[in-house]
């Protein structure tokens, strides 16, 4: 048996920071950038997207002040949210953008993106600190309440994926069962796999325990969407997964 090997370039990465009005507007926006990726992989166009992450406008207001003012971005409007898109460039980058800023215009997109262009490594990860500022900035809040509430409060979470034409659908899902519930709660995670982290954002050990309801709940349904409960981490120590 015999194999032929070719070695193809490393792709050059643009990153790319988007305000968006609405979870719709995000996933409408995924939803494009994924059709041209797979146009991409047939050999048609230039803009290759390897991921989008979504963090909402509840996650971005656990985010001090301190952690924007690092990566050069303003806060968005409240309510507002942000996709980090991933861009593969193989060929020219103006092409490559060009077709990313039509994605953007065609989705309603009016604010200029943040862009980190092939190159520039540092203002990439200037781009990445911010999205992993969502998870410690909440992760430092568990902390306080666990040392001024209870110490029992605990991390309340789902690693929850639906298949991705359900993803808006799912958001809704989150957003109507935490709120029924009367839980504070933010939202983020791997927008283009339909890959979702919801959050609660416990200020009591009752609130742990109602969270850990609402998610199981949600759970129920993921699945009832052809999802699964349980995504890229696993079950690992949560006794609730």
């Amino acid at each position: 048996i015999a194999a032929t090997l070719r070695l193809i370039p490393l792709p050059r990465r643009s990153v790319v920071l988007v305000a968006c009005d609405s979870d719709s507007q995000a996933a409408a926006i995924t939803a494009a950038l994924r059709r041209g990726a797979a146009s991409n992989w047939r050999g048609e166009g230039d803009l290759d997207v390897s991921a989008v992450e979504f963090m909402d406008g509840r996650s971005l207001a656990v985010v001090p002040d301190e952690a924007f003012a690092r990566a050069g971005v303003a806060r968005p409007a409240p309510g507002a949210g942000l996709l980090l898109v991933q861009i593969e460039i193989t060929g020219g980058q103006d092409a490559a953008l060009g077709q990313m800023d039509a994605v953007l215009h065609a989705c309603g997109v009016h604010t200029d993106p943040h862009v980190a262009r092939p190159g520039d490594e540092r203002g990439a990860a200037r781009l990445f600190e911010l999205r992993e500022a969502v998870p410690a900035s909440l992760n430092t809040m568990i902390a306080a309440a666990k040392l001024r509430v209870h110490p029992d409060i605990e991390k309340t979470a789902g690693d929850l994926i639906v298949p991705f034409e359900r993803l808006e659908e799912s958001l809704a899902l989150y957003r109507e069962t935490f709120e029924r519930c009367g839980l504070e709660y933010a939202l983020w995670g791997h927008v283009s796999d339909g890959n979702m982290h919801p959050n609660v954002v416990p200020r009591s050990l009752e609130e742990v325990h109602r969270g850990q309801a609402a998610i199981l709940d949600i759970a129920r349904r993921v699945v009832a969407m052809g999802g699964a409960p349980l995504a890229e981490h696993g079950v690992g120590r949560s006794a609730l997964k």
